[in-house]
């Protein structure tokens, strides 16, 4: 199966080409291509146009296999022919391009990252202007598949598949590499159709992969069955197509395709081709699969006459469609800071998204209770993490845990140890060592309809995952709510005992820059049940960062405060109250604050924010505005971090109540150090906290 077969298709089960509806998808796509280009770019009606003409017949031909019920394609900007093979309005289409009000986007992204939310019909997963993004959220989605017919006795799924597709410039990316290697070691129903039309905008695809074919490449991949053909000939393309989506479909494991096509332009509607000769050029026009298809169905599948009204339609229907987009309003500016996050309606009701996570399946989850109810002796934080993820695991069939050494080992910090034994390889389970499948995994899953709880094992190994996590965060705004991938990201780190620069960093901040992260940092025990039990019942993605200090500190344990106790993000706890001096920090800060206001003899106000994303600016404020001064601590570096915002919002909100400056103390600008005398030298501690305190008090 791993050979590389001729191009003479077997006879294997698949849907009949209906060669009309494929003409006439392919000349609707050329003909929003023409007016695109030749009126409304021009125009500025349309600010970016990435032309199909090449790949669209085999497009055509793909998007009418795909017809299980719960098929998913993750497509890229050159993707509209697929997209309208599947039912894409070219009304839409247009808007979407027009950036006009109800398209696919709102205006919020560019046009060509097409979109098309369906829970009973083939799913478009929303498009990343990113390239290779689109990879590892359609393994997601395959794995997904799987463990929706397994697990959750979904018919439909046992008989659907994903499709990642994507030109052959995107098959040098991470994500590319990290998909590959998922779906092979899991065997997972997806098909990489890869288009290879020579170039990544100026680059000869040799250059993205030895000898310019990545299916010669990947001939002897194992678990990988490869298939490549001449996209130019429409004929012996719906074969390979054909037989490659049957493939998927019957065998229930991967196959990658690849097709040659000619791209008859240029990258973008900017785009010259400067760096193409004028025989190259000439070439390509010579392999145009829409001249091809001429010659295969004019006279034998139709007559000359038959093809021209198609054309005729074709260009009539998009005539008609532009003069219908031309009339929708512009959108509406005041609504461009809307669905960053999930919204409700004024009756409480969830402003449900169309696609993804359980809001997204018509699933409400619980409430929980807001009160804690301690229940059992003190327990440590890690222990209070394993139990809430347990309990959750228990009541919620859809939530999956999975990251680098989660399963047979629990972890490296012990927050999942036994939980695979308990609920199974297929809930609880090991993954490569890629960020970048981990998360991008995750967002195809959560697409899906289930509750993803990947584990980054440490802050710094996020760092790879910054496309995806980025991605996730900002796929509700940028489909203007009609898809969302709530999930929680649980992610240790900061000092423990010793420090380095690659298991020990906080930089937190990031996420909280990141659009569309919820961010929770738990000081105890108590705290890390409630918020990540609410993250698990919440409509947003979460990063829930897990002190490595605090997983097993003496200061951090709580008694267990119940099964479905839950906390809010957003309310700070005030942990001691003071007229001196008001003292604002989170996670590991919280207890060296706590130390040295009382060592230091200050009659401090604490304030443990516990989550970033939302943060409590009331609580802060009028705390502020009653001691009148304020340290900010946090562990993080000092320049841009977290308590800068902090101290611009009390400068703007509180100035003329203070009595003297707002102090921050926080790292130096270096990452963390691993001996433990150059550890204790630059994280905040006990003294340092107490001496700026005393100073402020005194100021």
């Amino acid at each position: 199966m791993n050979a590389i077969p001729s191009l003479v298709p077997r006879a294997t089960p698949a849907a009949p080409v209906d060669w009309r509806r494929v003409l006439a998808t392919v000349l609707r796509s050329r003909a929003l291509d023409a007016l695109e280009e030749g009126r409304l770019l021009p125009a500025r009606k349309v600010l970016y146009q990435f032309t199909a003409r090449g790949h669209d017949v085999t497009q055509a031909l793909l998007g009418q296999q795909l017809t299980g019920a719960r098929d998913a394609v993750a497509v890229y900007y050159r993707s509209r022919p697929l997209v309208l093979s599947l039912g894409l309005e070219l009304d839409d289409a247009l808007a979407s391009t027009m950036m006009r009000a109800g398209s696919m986007s709102e205006g919020r992204d560019i046009g060509v990252v097409f979109n098309l939310p369906r829970r009973d019909g083939v799913c478009v997963l929303p498009a990343c202007g990113g390239v290779g993004a689109q990879y590892t959220p359609a393994v997601g989605w395959a794995q997904a598949l799987e463990y929706r017919a397994r697990q959750l006795g979904d018919r439909a799924a046992a008989a659907s598949i994903a499709v990642a597709h994507g030109g052959e410039a995107s098959t040098a990316t991470n994500g590319f590499w990290s998909a590959l290697n998922i779906a092979a070691t899991q065997q997972l129903p997806i098909l990489f159709y890869v288009e290879d039309n020579g170039y990544g905008i100026s680059v000869h695809s040799d250059v993205q992969t030895p000898g310019g074919n990545i299916a010669a490449n990947l001939a002897a991949f194992r678990g990988l069955s490869v298939r490549d053909g001449d996209g130019s000939r429409p004929d012996l393309a719906a074969g390979l197509i054909a037989e490659a989506v049957a493939d998927v479909r019957l065998r229930r494991a991967p196959v990658l395709l690849r097709l040659t096509v000619p791209r008859l332009s240029g990258h973008s509607g900017q785009d010259t081709q400067t760096y193409k000769t004028p025989d190259e050029i000439a070439h390509e026009r010579e392999r145009d699969p829409l001249k091809a298809l001429h010659e295969f169905l004019v006279p034998a599948r139709l007559s000359a006459a038959e093809w021209q009204q198609i054309e005729a339609d074709a260009n009539a229907e998009v005539e008609a469609a532009l003069a219908r987009v031309e009339r929708r309003p512009e959108p509406d500016s005041g609504s461009a800071t809307r669905f960053a996050f999930a919204e409700r309606a004024a009756d409480g009701a969830p402003l449900a998204q169309r696609q993804g996570g359980l809001v997204g399946e018509g699933i409400e989850p619980p409430p929980g209770v807001s009160e804690a109810r301690p229940e059992g002796p003190r327990i440590n934080m890690v222990t209070a993490i394993r139990r809430t993820l347990e309990r959750e695991l228990a009541v919620n069939p859809r939530v999956v845990v999975f990251g680098e050494d989660v399963g047979r080992k629990g972890g490296v910090h012990a927050a999942t140890l036994g939980l695979q034994e308990r609920f199974g390889p297929e809930r609880v389970f090991d993954t490569s060592l890629s960020e970048e499948g981990i998360i991008g995994r995750a967002v195809g899953m959560a697409i899906a309809g289930l509750l993803p709880v990947p584990e980054i094992q440490f802050r710094k190994y996020a760092d790879p995952a910054a496309e995806q996590l980025n991605d996730c965060g900002t796929l509700r705004w940028r489909t203007a709510n009609r898809f969302a991938a709530p999930m929680v990201v649980r992610m240790p780190g900061g000092f423990f005992k010793c420090g380095d620069p690659w298991h020990s960093q906080s930089n937190e901040v990031q996420f909280v820059h990141a659009i569309g992260w919820r961010v929770a940092m738990p000081s105890n025990a108590e705290d890390a049940v409630g918020l990540l039990r609410s993250a698990l019942r919440g409509n947003d993605p979460t990063i829930f960062f897990e002190h490595r200090a605090m997983l097993d500190g003496a200061w951090a344990r709580r008694p267990y405060p119940g099964d479905d106790y839950v906390l809010p993000f957003g309310q700070a706890r005030v942990l001691r109250t003071g007229s001196a001096l008001t003292v604002v920090t989170w996670g590991a800060m919280v207890e060296r604050c706590e130390q040295a206001a009382a060592a230091a003899g200050v009659d401090a106000e604490l304030i443990d924010l516990r989550t970033l994303v939302p943060w409590d600016r009331e609580a802060v404020l009028a705390s502020v505005r009653k001691t009148r001064r304020c340290l900010i601590a946090h562990e993080d570096n000092g320049t841009a971090g977290f308590g800068a915002e902090i101290a611009a919002v009390l400068a703007k909100d509180a100035f003329l109540d203070l009595d003297a400056p707002v102090e921050r103390i926080t790292m130096p600008d270096v990452p963390s150090p691993h001996s433990p005398l150059l550890l204790d030298a630059v994280v905040p501690n006990s003294a340092h906290l107490g001496r700026a305190m005393r100073a402020l008090v005194a100021f």
